[in-house]
């Protein structure tokens, strides 16, 4: 065997690490021609991307004389790099040189599989099959192709001919390649057992498998799963078999991926640090944590969790290959969590740090082309995605879309369809490259594909989602019962006077981008974007209910706010905001949804502004349905279907119905059609509902430098344009779905547990006068709360504790009793139980409750709601003895 046909096998078998150092004495100051074409495949696969383009460039500059083997060789990087046209002129060549090249004819079939000819590239794979039986790579792929067409008989006999070859193969094959072989093979196996619904086979299976093979072959089965769209089960088994090996990094890894991509972010975290916990120096797992933290918006440990793999990467010998790659990825990270927080100015002095070492380096060029984008540099965002597209032709032509950038030919449309539809941790549909398709073929007047492709998009998506339609209408209802007018007539002077937060509220894509981006340019209103400031408060409300253990949630619990509480949360958003610009007069705040927090918005700031914007509801729906918002469980899972967006609709207008009744003429309603109309007249009301002076630039709004996050962000950097109207009547015969859930009479669940308490502030005044020691007026304060909600865990436990002072022991156990079942994650609570206990001689009870601590990550706290009340614990009581022997 030659030199190059050694080298030849190491990319059969991709091992693309021992490929490039071996080919490295090819490389020298002017490597050998017939080298070239595998030097740069594998330089691609080790990331060096630089390297790899310039060594492809220098090949495809000497291939007049290439032979058919050299030329397959050079198909095979063009291959990698998408330039499928290219790689086919190359093999056609190589074929006409040699007809019966095995290795030509089972690339071609690659490439018109890739193509989605899958008819073609089956009658390639087994020509080649019939010309070189002993190549299992060929073999890998034609069973692959068979799994996909769902052709088991034919899985099954070319699946067993590659067992059979690669066990003719062992004592030939260096040790990791044999590894490798061995996996895909049981990985395909495990796929096929999959197709035919034999799980328990599967499951025998890896049962059988030794404990060093069984995490690999589990991750192989998970992923499997995950890729035939069985990703609840994928978890479930994933999580069986962690129970069994809880050191498994591998399996900690995997399933914080599922636990992502199904958009459960802080499981993923959580399992992130506890493989971490085990492998403290995996800087894989470190630059996994702090993407999901940025996904998730914790800031602070992505700062840290990319920090840490820093440290780690510059740590690395200098001979080390990894390194420098290593190093990029660090920094990158790092970049992006800049960016995340809009510290634009750093986040680019990280990436062109990067990018002056590794110029082509895949993941900083895109995540720098997604802040261009945000900042509206649209011509220099697509530079960059033009670049990614040169290394990646999916992502760059994806990201080139998403910039309205379209491709123009069939061949780019049919490669990104093809990719859209093979399966992968995902599952077997790729809903984020067929939102894109949708939107090309829409833009090439296509519109029964376009529907289709957004169809099949959604249909993807929704098996992520538990979005519930019923569970939205029913919280709507509560949302117009807890805030009624009563409310506001019965809690007079809450909140704050101030006229700083102004709030853009509306349907999704109903327009809010535009009239924030036309208010912010007004020299004395910042627009702040999307806030979760409003949501963010409501969670610290729930998670303050549930630390009292009061049975309640929001939006009930309002009721309970006292005056005092409620400035304090009105000040705590005011100083948020005054750090986004502390010289404005306004800062906007434009969470669409916000449309559902009106009641609450109004209850801390009564003078704030609100302006509704309102849009054809048609234009809405389908502007919905052709946008990816990666929602998984979050607030936009209605936007997935038809009928779904068309409740919402319904639910939106009777809440704006019933605000606009509770505060009549204080919410100004702006019509997008009348924007794009008549732009002038509607900024000018808007200024003056705000009560600032008219200022012109303000209709210069398309040039407004200043960051766009949402959907809207290449729209908003365009002057006005009316393309966007009544496009619903391009697909007016797919709307049926939607105008039944638009126009169904609405309906939701009778509402008869809601407490209505006639004051609020029972358990704080109660807790002022216990601390102040007035046990009488602390006892009617808690228990006139626990006449109207029976349920309170915080006051049914201070009445205990009350007993107890005045030497009601067993009445006074029984109701911490009582308090520590409602609400177990209280430590403090279980303890002065236990303490209670040994008083009266109960000392087994009090061992059996310090034996069953809670978690203590359940324990929630009461951030961003009312201020904590601290519940005193056990140790003010009288002495125990005492207590007991006047008792008895």
């Amino acid at each position: 065997m030659t030199q190059i046909d050694r080298l030849r096998v190491l990319a059969d078998y991709q091992q693309y690490e021992q490929l490039l150092t071996e080919c490295q004495p090819l490389s020298g100051d002017r490597p050998p021609a017939d080298g070239l074409p595998l030097l740069a495949l594998a330089g691609t696969h080790t990331h060096r991307y630089t390297d790899a383009r310039q060594w492809l460039e220098q090949a495809l500059a000497q291939q007049a004389d290439y032979a058919a083997p050299v030329r397959t060789d050079l198909a095979a990087v063009l291959i990698t790099h998408g330039r499928f046209a290219e790689a086919e002129a190359q093999l056609e060549q190589a074929l006409t040189q040699q007809p019966d090249y095995a290795p030509a004819i089972a690339r071609l079939g690659y490439c018109r599989w890739s193509q989605g000819d899958t008819t073609a590239a089956r009658a390639q794979f087994e020509r080649a099959i019939a010309l070189a039986p002993d190549r299992l790579a060929t073999l890998n792929n034609l069973v692959a192709l068979c799994l996909q067409l769902d052709d088991r008989a034919a899985t099954r006999h070319w699946l067993a001919q590659a067992y059979r070859l690669l066990a003719e193969l062992t004592d030939k094959l260096p040790p990791a390649a044999l590894s490798q072989q061995q996996a895909l093979l049981d990985g395909q196996q495990l796929h096929l057992w999959i197709l035919g619904g034999q799980f328990e086979r599967a499951e025998q299976w890896l049962d059988g498998l030794s404990a060093e093979q069984q995490s690999d072959a589990v991750c192989q089965y998970g992923r499997q799963l995950a890729a035939a769209d069985h990703h609840d089960q994928a978890s479930e088994v994933i999580a069986r078999y962690l129970k069994q090996t809880p050191d498994s990094t591998e399996l900690c890894l995997l399933q914080a991926e599922l636990a992502q991509l199904q958009g459960y972010t802080l499981q993923a975290v959580q399992l992130l640090r506890r493989a971490l916990r085990q492998d403290q120096d995996n800087i894989a797992l470190w630059l996994q944590l702090s993407g999901a933290c940025v996904q998730g918006f914790d800031e602070v440990l992505a700062q840290q969790a990319s920090e840490k793999a820093l440290a780690l990467a510059s740590a690395l010998p200098d001979d080390d290959a990894s390194r420098r790659y290593q190093l990029a990825q660090a920094n990158t990270a790092l970049a992006q969590v800049d960016s995340q927080a809009q510290r634009y100015a750093t986040a680019q002095q990280r990436f062109d740090a990067v990018l002056a070492e590794h110029p082509d380096f895949l993941p900083a060029l895109s995540a720098l082309g997604q802040q261009k984008m945000q900042q509206g540099r649209i011509e220099e965002a697509v530079a960059l995605f033009e670049r990614v597209q040169q290394l990646d032709p999916i992502k760059g032509q994806l990201s080139l879309i998403n910039a309205r950038r379209f491709p123009e030919d069939a061949e780019t449309l049919a490669a990104l369809e093809q990719a859209a539809k093979t399966p992968s941790l995902e599952g077997s549909l790729r809903s984020s490259i067929l939102f894109q398709l949708a939107a090309a073929w829409e833009k090439r007047k296509d519109h029964d594909k376009a529907f289709e492709l957004a169809r099949q998009a959604n249909d993807a998506s929704r098996k992520f989602l538990h979005y519930n339609a019923r569970v939205h209408r029913n919280q709507c209802a509560r949302i117009r019962m807890a805030f009624c007018r009563a409310l506001y007539e019965h809690r007079p002077g809450y909140g704050s006077d101030s006229t700083l937060p102004v709030y853009v509220v509306g349907m999704p894509r109903s327009g809010t981008t535009l009239v924030e981006q036309i208010l912010a340019g007004h020299s004395e209103i910042f627009g702040a974007g999307e806030l979760g400031v409003i949501p963010q408060r409501i969670q610290g409300l729930e998670r303050w209910e549930r630390h009292t253990g009061s049975d309640r949630h929001y939006p009930d619990c309002v009721d309970d706010l006292t005056q005092g509480v409620t400035r304090g949360i009105a000040d705590g958003i005011l100083k948020e905001l005054q750090d986004y610009a502390p010289e404005a007069r306004h800062v906007v705040d434009k969470l669409p949804h916000n449309f559902e927090n009106i009641g609450l918005i109004k209850f801390l700031f009564p003078h704030a502004k609100i302006i509704s914007v309102r849009r054809d509801p048609r234009d809405i729906a389908l502007s919905n349905y052709f946008t990816d918002y990666q929602a998984k469980h979050g607030g936009m899972g209605f936007a997935y279907d038809l009928t779904d967006i068309g409740e919402q609709l319904a639910d939106h207008n009777l809440l704006m119905h019933h605000w606009h009744q509770t505060f009549p003429g204080e919410i100004l309603e702006i019509n997008y059609e009348d924007v794009v109309e008549d732009l002038e007249g509607c900024a000018r009301r808007m200024l003056d509902y705000i009560g600032v002076d008219w200022q012109p630039q303000v209709l210069k709004f398309n040039e407004l430098d200043r960051p766009v996050k949402t959907a809207s962000v290449w729209q908003v950097r365009q002057p006005v344009y009316k393309t966007s109207k009544a496009k619903w009547k391009r697909y007016e015969q797919y709307l049926a779905p939607l105008i039944q859930g638009t126009n169904a009479r609405i309906e939701w669940d009778p509402i008869d547990d809601m407490i209505t308490l006639p004051e609020p502030g029972f358990l704080t005044e109660g807790m002022a006068l216990y601390h102040a020691d007035d046990l009488d007026g602390a006892e009617l304060s808690f228990k006139k709360m626990l006449h109207h909600n029976p349920e309170h865990a915080a006051c049914t436990y201070m009445v205990g504790l009350i007993y107890l002072r005045k030497h009601h022991l067993l009445e006074g156990i029984e109701l911490l009793e009582q308090a520590t079942a409602k609400a177990p994650w209280h430590q403090d609570w279980r303890e002065n139980l236990a303490r209670a206990y040994r008083l009266t001689g109960q000392s087994e009870k009090a061992d059996a409750l310090d034996r069953s601590h809670p978690v203590a990550r359940d324990e929630p706290t009461g951030a961003d709601g009312p201020d904590v009340v601290t519940l005193p614990d056990f140790a003010d009581l009288p002495d125990g003895q005492a207590l007991l022997s006047r008792n008895v």
